[in-house]
């Protein structure tokens, strides 16, 4: 039998082409770019200035069914589903956003995606990259250290210090660091208190970089971020520390979008990286609408499955960036429908149409919530070798009986040729002009009732169970101005319920509001229902463990 390839050894063996090339097939000089190495570079900003007034191109979200641990292959299928554009005689280029260093040497491994279907530099891309992450870390705690300096040299602000709300961040996991006392050893190093980190990806900073339009707007959504508290509970903002105009140096370059290619030697901007579950889990802004003015078509993803990100990409990247997508591609794999219909990932091997039109309830629901945003939807069923074809033509005529077409994607495998199909199906959709964008909730909503909206419309819950001091902070923020933001959702993204193991299309459940944070400066309010983890940790074996640099001195193990 032959042996199979894995990423790194197909990544390893690309043919790439100096940035530049790559850069001139979307009209971009080699004066326009800002060079790390000689296959990647950062696009500036007069550049993006210079491209405004170009007309729109059109704009492809790709998500997937709640994800399982059979794998369902989303970013793989964005990075196909570019290619597969191109190959058909499309302009098109991909937007996905970075990795984090955290899951990379956690379980979860890179996110470059797979096989044929990868973007590259991939060992870059999955460790320092250009040093973005670092940026917002570095931005984040400086900000921390402000904070605490200030309290040190006489807390002019009268912040209490037992409501200092800005904790630390780290791009790795560690959950040692989750709760921490900090100042300790005396007067000189300041007032003892209670802190933590979080992981870099939770960060209001990197929300904030990944929705702001440009350099001045990152730096006024900074200073709007909310700190500490008062004892009165009036809030302390980042611009009362006077950091964001520092913060905002440490940015300049994070904020510019990173140019990478394809295996096939397509453009990719690789850009920012909110968390899925406390953020809104998309690329940059700045990556995506450049993108659009370069571009005929272009591809991006939203973090996890459509109950999380896709419905934030609709309505809070999509409101907030003033973009209209055309077309929705939903992502599942066989495997990971006979998963959803009971089988035990050991069998997953073995043909069961039963189980694989059981787990349909799932990927039936992600496709009738794609219609609360006017935006046509198509399924890409992404191909395992293990397959049968009964089991890919009950997926077929399972999404046929709910009004959608599903195609066949060989994308991991052929690159794409495998996903021609696809692409196909995506430009009928896009030029047939059924697309009707609009967000699930209007401004003017309450807050409490946005999230009412999203648990029944989405989720499908019965009811939303919150205490009534959560209820009261609400209605403080919308009398502080603060009732026209969205709300992103902070819940499991296992399940379309707070909890993970219940999988499907479960109904019958409330949803139950466990606390609720202000990102002023990101511009929406959180809403974390059931256990969130902002830090998380490693697993018994993490993958650090088989990553190391081989006689060669090349990298192995990452995946």
């Amino acid at each position: 039998m032959t042996k199979v390839k894995s990423d790194i050894e197909i990544a390893r063996e690309a043919d790439m082409k100096p940035i530049k090339e790559i850069a001139a097939k979307i009209g971009i000089k080699e004066a326009d770019l800002i060079p790390y190495g000689h296959t990647k570079a950062k696009v500036s900003a007069d550049f993006i200035k210079s491209v405004q007034s170009n007309k729109d191109g059109n704009l492809i979200l790709v998500t997937a069914i709640n994800p399982t641990p059979a794998g369902e292959g989303k970013t793989t299928t964005t990075v196909g589903l570019g290619d597969g554009l191109n190959s058909i005689g499309k302009k098109a280029i991909i937007c996905i956003r970075e990795a984090s260093l955290g899951p990379n040497f956690g379980m979860k491994g890179g996110a470059a995606g797979g096989g044929m279907a990868q973007i590259v530099p991939m060992e870059d891309m999955n460790l320092h990259f250009t040093g973005d992450f670092h940026a917002i870390t570095s931005a984040h705690n400086l900000l921390s250290a402000m904070i605490d300096n200030h309290i040190y040299w006489g807390n002019e602000l009268d912040i209490d210090v037992r409501r200092v709300a800005w904790r630390r961040v780290l791009d790795m996991n560690d959950r040692a660091l989750r709760q921490i006392t900090c100042s300790l050893g005396g007067v000189a190093n300041g007032f003892p208190r209670e802190a933590g980190f979080d992981i870099t990806v939770a960060s209001e900073v990197m929300a904030i970089l990944c929705l702001a339009k440009d350099l001045a707007d990152l730096e006024d959504r900074l200073g709007k971020m909310i700190v500490a508290y008062r004892r009165d509970r009036t809030p302390v903002y980042c611009s009362d520390i006077k950091a964001a105009g520092a913060m905002a140096v440490l940015l300049k370059d994070a904020i510019q979008p990173n140019l990478v290619q394809t295996l096939e030697n397509n453009p990719a901007f690789v850009h920012g990286g909110p968390f899925a579950n406390i953020a809104h889990g998309c690329n940059s802004v700045v990556a995506t609408t450049t993108a659009l003015k370069l571009a005929d078509y272009v591809v991006t993803e939203a973090g996890f499955g459509a109950d999380l990100g896709a419905e934030k990409f609709m309505n809070i990247k999509c409101r907030k960036a003033g973009l209209s997508p055309k077309a929705v591609v939903i992502v599942a794999t066989v495997r990971a429908l006979k998963m959803g219909g009971g089988v035990a990932r050991a069998d997953l091997g073995a043909e069961n149409v039963k189980a694989v039109a059981d787990g349909c309830a799932n990927l039936g629901r992600h496709i009738e919530n794609m219609k609360n945003y006017g935006v046509p939807a198509v399924v890409a069923i992404n191909h395992f070798i293990t397959d049968t074809d009964a089991e890919i033509q009950a997926v077929k005529d399972f999404c046929a009986s709910q009004g959608a077409t599903a195609v066949l994607c060989k994308h991991w495998a052929k690159g794409s040729e495998g996903i021609k199909d696809l692409a196909t199906e995506v430009v009928k959709i896009v030029e047939s002009g059924a697309a009707s964008y609009k967000p699930l909730y209007e401004d003017s909503l309450g807050l409490f009732e946005k999230v009412e909206k999203i648990a029944k419309s989405i989720y499908r819950a019965d009811a939303v169970v919150a205490d009534s001091k959560i209820k009261e902070q609400l209605k403080q923020w919308e009398e502080a101005g603060y009732g026209k933001l969205p709300v992103c959702m902070a819940k499991t993204q296992y399940s379309f319920t707070t909890d993970p193991n219940k999988r499907g299309a479960p109904t019958g459940f409330t949803i139950p509001v466990r606390e609720v944070r202000l990102s002023a400066g990101a511009g929406f309010v959180v809403v974390i229902c059931g256990e969130i983890m902002t830090m998380p940790g490693l697993p018994k074996k993490p993958a650090a463990e088989t990553i190391c640099l081989n006689s060669q001195g090349q990298i192995e193990g990452l995946f």
